[in-house]
């Protein structure tokens, strides 16, 4: 591990990074370019004291697990991520594994889409990314375990959500899932994350144990879904899946037919945002 490297690049990528950019005021004084220590601490959901020993070469070992979140604040390219993990002491991110890494071009196709709920997801189901209606709508997971943030492990294990599903929806939906996170196997068979997940899956799902039996191999497409909001009531909307060009990410865009009941309830969360409905749990 080089200390010194790693300080100079994170003091360096921060300083690069205008507030505007990750959707921060930029009114008002700054002392220096770029953001604030306390700024880049909150988006990477990592303590500032830590960042700043960190930036001050004071900090050994950084784990995986913090690295991260800290590229993906940073908007880091491809190739800076790999160096962030070298210099940290870590084997490059995506040797031989699913690319996670929510790239700065994917990140500003996220903030730019503000009228509609988007989540991003990698290719197991591990919610990397949500813009704020999103988080309006389904319920703000980004301080939450790589497990609680998993849509599949999510619904499995029987954690509360905001769908509303018939039986039949349901079933579907489970079915659908499985047969995707069988074709993610097969196209990533060294995936430890992966494959960790799946173990689990089976030990405390005799649904998903099930299903997964069955082999199905498929990849998940588009649905409709019905959300019941706390406080706007019931939002139906159709859900489409958007693959990401040169990474295993995925897009999900949740919209409603303008005009409609349903793109008036969005119009309401996304002029009210985080201040009355961000808590709650993801659907």
């Amino acid at each position: 591990m080089d200390r010194h490297e790693l300080a100079a690049c994170l003091r360096s990528w921060r300083d690069r990074i205008g507030p505007a950019e990750v959707g921060l005021p930029s009114a008002g004084a700054r002392r220096a370019p770029g953001l604030r220590r306390e700024e880049v601490a909150h988006l990477a959901g990592v303590s500032v004291d830590y960042l700043a020993r960190l930036e001050q070469g004071r900090a050994a070992h950084p784990s995986r697990s913090v690295l991260g979140p800290l590229a993906r604040a940073l908007r880091l390219s491809d190739d800076e991520r790999a160096h962030l993990f070298r210099v940290a002491g870590h084997a490059e991110p995506d040797s031989g594994r699913m690319r996670r890494h929510l790239t700065p071009s994917v990140q500003r196709v996220l903030d730019r889409l503000v009228d509609v709920p988007v989540i991003v997801v990698d290719a197991a189901w591990e919610i990397v990314a949500a813009n704020p209606l999103a988080n309006a709508l389904l319920g703000d997971v980004s301080g939450r375990t790589p497990r609680e943030r998993n849509v599949a492990w999510r619904h499995f294990s029987g954690a509360p959500g905001r769908v509303a599903w018939s039986d039949a929806e349901r079933a579907r939906f489970e079915a659908d899932i499985v047969a995707d996170l069988h074709d993610v196997l097969g196209r990533f068979p060294d995936d430890e994350p992966l494959r960790s997940l799946l173990a689990e899956l089976e030990r405390i799902s005799p649904r998903f144990a099930e299903l997964w039996e069955q082999r199905p191999v498929a990849q998940h497409g588009a649905a409709r879904k019905t959300i019941l909001h706390p406080e706007v009531g019931e939002v139906t909307l159709d859900c489409d899946v958007l693959t990401v060009g040169g990474s295993d990410l995925r897009l999900i865009v949740y919209t409603a037919p303008p005009g409609s009941r349903d793109a008036q309830s969005l119009a309401l969360l996304g002029a009210v945002g985080l201040q009355s409905f961000a808590s709650g749990d993801r659907a």
